[in-house]
């Protein structure tokens, strides 16, 4: 049935009315944009009880490469694990430097004094390279956990990244994120589970997980 209406008109209208809307939306965001004009390295935590926290730091790290900048990686927990991601970095080793240097989680190892020594180990090679103007970009992986269970000074921790080089990014992952940490931070996610198919039974894959 024919109303009366001209479909193409009111297409037109439409699309008038979206050109209008989108203009304005335009001048807003540029007269924001005009007033962003600091340039500097940031302190990024990714937190939470969701997953994707270190896939998307070595999101940053791949990003990162891409404009030829310089990035060091330290493990805090993935040791022996056999991950994509650092099968993909180890190809551009004037670029990346990764170190694994952590051995499980710590209700694996069940052995505390051993999971100091070894966070206290990755912890002086991560300020190592938050030290080497090299570095454009730290990713801390999992320092979080270690920080949870006391194994490092969270003091410590706290004073190397406000004085950290002024143009380093310093990525820091893992779940609870102390509140000292966040407070300093610039970039703050926390990663929030909805569904994950572990509970269903499905294991940990490879592409997925490592």
């Amino acid at each position: 049935m024919n109303d009366g209406k001209d479909p193409i008109a009111d297409e037109e209208e439409l699309n008038k009315r979206h050109a209008y809307k989108m203009a304005k939306k335009k001048a807003a965001r540029d007269k924001i944009l005009a007033t962003k004009t600091e340039e500097r390295g940031l302190v990024i935590v990714h937190t939470g009880k969701g997953k994707g926290k270190s896939t998307a730091a070595m999101g940053l790290a791949m990003r990162a490469i891409g404009h030829g900048m310089r990035v060091g990686i330290v493990q805090f927990v993935k040791g022996a694990w056999e991950t994509g991601e650092r099968d993909v970095l180890a190809n551009f080793p004037d670029l990346v430097t990764i170190k694994a240097m952590g051995e499980g989680f710590t209700w694996e190892t069940q052995d505390r004094k051993r999971d100091i020594v070894a966070a206290e180990t990755a912890w002086a090679k991560a300020k190592e390279m938050i030290s080497d103007d090299s570095y454009k970009m730290v990713i801390l992986d999992e320092l979080n956990i270690v920080l949870r269970y006391g194994y490092i000074s969270l003091t410590d921790v706290v004073e190397t990244l406000k004085a950290k080089p002024r143009d380093l990014h310093v990525v820091v992952t893992g779940r609870n994120a102390k509140d000292e940490l966040i407070e300093i931070a610039d970039l703050v996610t926390e990663m929030t589970m909805v569904k994950h198919p572990f509970r269903s039974g499905v294991k940990a894959q490879a592409g997925i997980e490592f």
